[in-house]
């Protein structure tokens, strides 16, 4: 008689069979759902980290093309008709057009107006100090560029055009002629520079409404290529600005115009540029918008990228009133955000399946080592998800993961921190200020606080006179100096420019603001030492106004203490109460 299958295996393998297949099943299920717990946090993080980066870009570009419209308005003020003939005011021309230059140096340099009868008046700005006037006072004739120095400077020999130059002939004059707002007009190639320059204009009216010309300013888009071809996202992340038509403005890896088969430079489209995560990435945005339209916030997804690897996908739709309208986008593979968690998973499965004592008293503690720190990264993804980007990556260690939550904890620092004075930036202030409210709400807490709210006195001319390297440096040592001068428990960011904000806690009743504020106020009084300076030895006299706002008393939430601040600055600076010396 045969013997059966079951008659050759013994009890003790009976029972070993079962327990290896039952360990070996928890093991890889356990590796399953920790993979997955890793998983799911990391797309919580990544989308939050995204979108945060896609803002930063929107805020580059608000940066870079804000200034525009005050420089028109310096040129130009709102309500001050031109004269007829250009020639009959000149020196009042020549005075605001180099104020409106001055303003934003790099990248407004150029401002320039046409009027209804063909003349034209543009002042190029080279330098701080030096300039060139292109002037044109008869319709038929060329212009001609006189170089000079300073605003009051002769001009020099003047070198007249070949060509005749009509402005009322140019795309900037007849889109700003028909419009009652600011226009932004098509970006173009500066074929000196073969750069890409955008053309911001404005109608100019008589006090009967009647149009007498165009003002328009050109700004260089170099800073902004500039920024994003330098924008830290992961090794593998790519960035990049496109117009709606897919024309690229600036991009981290690629070129944005191209050689045409004249010599020449043309607009380079993002779906032409050679790059193929760059063309998949376009296609993704391109398809979102078709279905879902524009955005109103930063959009995030995921797609299969050129070489069937999961990207994660974030971008926005740029747009003002004057016409702009640019969409950012952001893209990351996602195995730079996963790193080494598929394959600590992958050991940890391997470990289990080579022997099931191992892998029961091995294996599951290597899984619990594993998975507790997957789970503070979770739990901290979560927080982050909420809006709440302070919050502690409490991971620590040696290997891809340790890689990992030290990548996020770099990118929160990074979203956090002002890149110039190392103090926290407008948007970990918001947050900060928010949190101690809910903080007073939620415990009753009966210790108030104070925000100041600090603008430096006449910090622009530090930037005119001593150039902009200066003003970094006078911001970084009045940086430094307001946190040295405040407390354990204090908060000291800059809010934008030359203004800075404390969060000042545990203060009572305004006789101990007004107690800070006058410390602050001696803390910003002084010198400070700027190499290369052409004056007083390196060193500038700086100084400062200080407004305050008292929680509850002066708003419910962190815009209304932050607006009452602001006002109480302006108020003083206006009305004298910041009686502080001029920089020298």
């Amino acid at each position: 008689m045969p013997i059966s299958m079951s008659a050759r295996i013994s009890l003790r393998q009976w029972l070993t069979i079962p327990y290896i297949a039952l360990v070996s099943g928890l093991v890889l299920l356990i590796g399953a759902l920790s993979y997955q717990a890793g998983s799911q946090a990391v797309d919580t993080v990544a989308d939050h980290l995204l979108s945060e980066t896609v803002e930063r870009i929107g805020q580059a570009v608000d940066r870079h093309v804000v200034g525009s419209a005050a420089t028109l308005e310096a040129a130009f003020p709102q309500g001050i008709a031109a004269p007829q003939r250009i020639e009959a005011d000149m020196g009042t021309l020549r005075s605001r057009f180099w104020i409106a230059t001055s303003l934003h140096l790099d990248p407004n340099n150029y401002v320039y107006y046409g009027n209804q009868s063909g003349q034209f008046f543009g002042l190029w700005r080279h330098s701080s100090t030096e300039a060139e006037l292109r002037l044109k006072t008869q319709a038929g004739a060329p212009r001609e560029i006189s170089r000079f120095t300073d605003i009051n400077g002769a001009l020099g020999v003047a070198k007249r055009e070949t060509r005749i130059y009509d402005p009322r002939e140019r795309p900037w004059y007849q889109a700003a002629a028909t419009k009652l707002t600011h226009v932004w007009t098509s970006i173009y190639i500066d074929f000196v520079t073969s750069e890409l320059v955008a053309t911001r204009a404005r109608r100019v009216v008589s006090g009967t409404g009647e149009l007498q010309g165009v003002v328009a300013t050109d700004i260089s888009l170099r800073k902004l290529n500039e920024f994003v071809r330098g924008l830290k996202t992961t090794e593998h992340g790519l960035a990049f600005i496109i117009e709606p038509d897919g024309k690229l403005i600036a991009s981290s890896r690629t070129a944005n115009v191209k050689r045409d088969a004249g010599g020449g430079y043309e607009r380079l489209f993002a779906d032409a540029s050679g790059d193929p995560d760059q063309v998949a990435a376009y296609a993704n945005v391109k398809q979102a918008l078709k279905n879902a339209g524009p955005p109103n916030a930063p959009v995030t997804g995921r797609y299969r990228g050129a070489n069937d690897e999961m990207v994660q996908l974030a971008f926005d739709r740029l747009r003002d009133d004057a016409g702009l309208d640019w969409i950012t986008v952001v893209a990351v593979p996602r195995s730079d955000f996963m790193k080494g968690v598929t394959a600590n998973v992958q050991r940890t499965a391997l470990i289990g399946g080579a022997a099931v004592l191992a892998a029961l008293a091995l294996g599951l503690g290597i899984l619990g080592w594993v998975t507790r720190d997957l789970k503070r990264l979770a739990a901290a993804a979560r927080e982050v998800g909420a809006g709440h980007l302070d919050t502690p990556i409490n991971v620590y260690r040696s290997d891809e993961l340790g890689d990992l939550a030290t990548s996020f904890r770099q990118m929160q620092q990074a979203l956090s921190t002002d890149m110039l004075t190392g103090l926290v930036n407008r948007d970990a202030l918001l947050r900060s200020v928010t949190a101690r409210i809910e903080q007073h709400r939620r415990a009753a807490d009966t210790h108030g606080f104070a925000v100041l709210f600090i603008d430096l006195d006449n910090f622009k001319q530090i930037n005119d006179r001593f150039g902009h390297a200066a003003g970094d440096a006078a911001l970084i040592q009045i940086g430094a100096r307001l946190r040295a001068a405040s407390r354990a428990g204090d908060l000291v960011a800059r809010f934008a420019g030359d203004e800075f904000v404390m969060l000042v806690d545990n203060v009572n009743g305004l006789a101990a603001v007004e107690q800070v504020r006058e410390k602050i106020d001696r803390v910003l009084r002084g010198e400070v030492a700027v190499r290369d300076a052409p004056a007083n030895d390196g060193r500038i006299v700086t100084s400062g106004t200080v407004g305050a706002a008292v929680y509850p008393e002066h708003g419910r939430t962190a815009a209304q203490i932050l607006e009452h601040a602001d006002a109480d600055m302006y108020a003083r600076k206006r009305g004298g109460a910041s009686k502080n010396p001029e920089p020298r």
